[in-house]
């Protein structure tokens, strides 16, 4: 298959590596990351090991193929932007697949493509940047995708089907709506503390104050969820939420790894969106407002 990653950042650039040994993939990126790949080849190390030569360009403008996946790890406040400049190369066969953090993403991809274009997943792994072409592989975990229908098409099935070849342990959700909502509920537990402490995920399950944030925070945003009607039990979901922390107590989050960079955050996706969706049911998101002024007290 013909695959562009668009926002090869760390795991766009993991994903990538592991989909080409068997298709043709090409990472779109920034300049630093891009032009030591174009130089030296991609390094994947850590809990994956791989070096090789892969297709990578600055720009979509110097695609000369028609894509049959195209995969979007950009940030969610960039989603427009590179929605927008794939257009021209989308054609009626090409699917999208929004890789991404956030609960707003869907909403602006369908601004620009037809629903039926789009296919949604979420991940587990933890990947960051060691330096320009080389991404530290920090945590093996399982990748879910599923139709925004929630039918299992043949199409999903053959996705999935690519994933595993490639070593990406997948499985297709009849709800994958349901799978971003628990992501989110889950990155918004831990992801601004992690950023603001700038610590590892592990210590907040080591420091008795900020488990107790995590639990808070965690109820808040199940109670949002459900308004919702997404059905959730809170205390599942801080058991989900200790049991990610367990499982990526080594990682630094992509929030704090943003932080610790000087780039913007995706507080607003996450936190904001809940604090949105919130007050729209008449609940009052105390401590993701909190959340969110302490994540813009940092800059």
């Amino acid at each position: 298959m013909n695959i562009i990653i668009m926002g090869a950042g760390a795991i766009g650039s993991f994903f990538g590596a592991l989909l080409n040994k068997n298709n043709n993939v090409i990472l779109i990126g920034k300049k630093p990351h891009i032009s030591a790949i174009k130089k030296s080849g991609l390094v994947i190390e850590g809990k994956t090991n791989l070096k090789l030569k892969i297709s990578a360009e600055f720009s979509v403008d110097s695609i000369t193929f028609k894509p049959d996946l195209i995969f979007l790890t950009v940030k969610s406040y960039d989603t427009e932007m590179a929605i927008s400049q794939l257009l021209d190369i989308i054609n009626e066969n090409t699917i999208v697949i929004s890789m991404q953090n956030g609960l707003d993403n869907i909403d602006k991809i369908k601004e620009y493509i037809n629903e039926e274009k789009i296919i949604v997943g979420v991940t587990t792994h933890g990947a960051f940047f060691s330096k320009p072409g080389i991404i530290k592989h920090t945590g093996i975990g399982t990748t879910i995708l599923g139709e925004l229908d929630g039918n299992i098409t043949k199409r999903i099935g053959e996705i999935v089907n690519l994933f595993n070849n490639a070593g990406i342990k997948t499985s297709v959700s009849k709800n994958i709506i349901k799978e971003i909502w628990i992501k989110a509920i889950v990155n918004s537990s831990i992801n601004p503390l992690t950023a603001f402490f700038q610590c590892k995920n592990g210590y907040l399950l080591k420091n008795p104050i900020l488990e107790n944030l995590v639990e808070k925070i965690c109820k808040e945003s199940t109670e949002i969820a459900n308004n919702e009607g997404l059905n959730l039990s809170y205390i599942e979901m801080i058991n989900k939420t200790k049991e990610v922390i367990k499982d990526t107590s080594e990682n630094h989050s992509s929030m704090l790894q943003s932080i610790l960079h000087g780039k913007k955050t995706e507080i607003e996706s996450i936190n904001g969106r809940l604090v949105e969706i919130g007050l729209k049911y008449n609940i009052n998101p105390l401590i993701n407002k909190l959340l969110i002024y302490t994540i813009r007290s940092l800059f």
